[in-house]
């Protein structure tokens, strides 16, 4: 895991919000949103339950957006161009 992506998890974890290079966490009362580059790409709910926005990452599918997801414990990989999120096509 990226140096930038242990802090962003160790942000979430302590519900603070963080800005480093592409990467922003902004807290909201039991939710932590998840941007890069600006893009909304997940939120965490209750400090564990993560929540990928499919929207962001269908039209970003970067290896940059990708390795946020892992860090955030999401089990994505791509596969002749296709996303799989725990097994499953989107």
């Amino acid at each position: 895991m990226r140096q930038i992506e242990e802090e962003m998890v160790d942000a979430i974890k302590s519900h603070n919000s963080f800005s480093k290079g592409n990467t922003t966490v902004h807290i909201d009362a039991d939710t932590a949103h998840v941007f890069l580059h600006g893009n909304h790409i997940a939120s965490v709910v209750n400090h564990g339950k993560v929540m990928v926005n499919l929207n962001t990452l269908k039209e970003y599918s970067t290896n940059t957006t990708k390795s946020r997801l892992r860090a955030l414990g999401v089990d994505i990989c791509t596969k002749q161009g296709v996303i799989f999120i725990n097994g499953k096509e989107i």
